[in-house]
């Protein structure tokens, strides 16, 4: 059953020691965070390890270190996994080249031609270019940008995130993108 509570308050559940706020937690992230890895990952990336295996080593490493884990705004949770997921698609790379099989893999290169929402829009050629014109925006527009484009949620999920309307959140997100388009058509002049 999935939680109607935001991030922030299931986080403050768990730790308080609740086990079902861990449970509504993981059940949130899970779909959103396969979601992600399917279509941002690499084939290559994929085929080392099962993506589930990947998503699920996420979601349990970031739950068994929550106490690490400060929450400075909404949205902030879901940037931390996916950093978290980042980190293990590299040790899964460097491990398989310690094995002797070789691939090639930069920080820009997690990603795929086939799924990813934001090599749709962007292409892969001006990733750099969106990468770039995201860390321009304040962090709670950034999270607005990667929770809609890079998780793929509903404006009512993110509202449910950010503790926003679903149509301020459409709103907010509206002129975060307009800036990210006219930073990456600025750049590629």
């Amino acid at each position: 059953m999935q939680s109607n509570e935001p991030t922030e308050q299931l986080l403050r559940r768990i730790r308080a020691g609740e086990a079902s706020a861990k449970q509504a937690l993981y059940e949130r992230c899970l779909p959103v965070l396969r979601r992600w890895a399917h279509g941002r990952l690499p084939s290559h990336v994929r085929d080392i390890a099962d993506t589930e295996d990947l998503v699920q080593v996420t979601l349990l490493r970031a739950l068994n270190h929550l106490d690490e884990f400060q929450s400075a705004r909404s949205g902030c949770f879901l940037a931390y996994l996916r950093q978290i997921l980042l980190n293990e698609v590299r040790a899964e790379v460097r491990k398989r080249k310690r094995r002797g099989s070789m691939v090639d893999i930069d920080d820009h290169a997690l990603a795929d031609d086939s799924a990813s929402v934001v090599e749709q829009l962007v292409g892969r050629e001006r990733i750099h270019s969106y990468e770039r014109a995201l860390a321009s925006l304040d962090r709670r527009e950034q999270d607005l940008v990667v929770m809609r484009l890079e998780f793929g949620m509903s404006y009512q999920e993110m509202g449910l995130e950010t503790g926003d309307s679903p149509d301020a959140v459409r709103m907010r997100l509206t002129r975060a993108l307009k800036t990210v388009a006219g930073r990456i058509a600025a750049s590629q002049d």
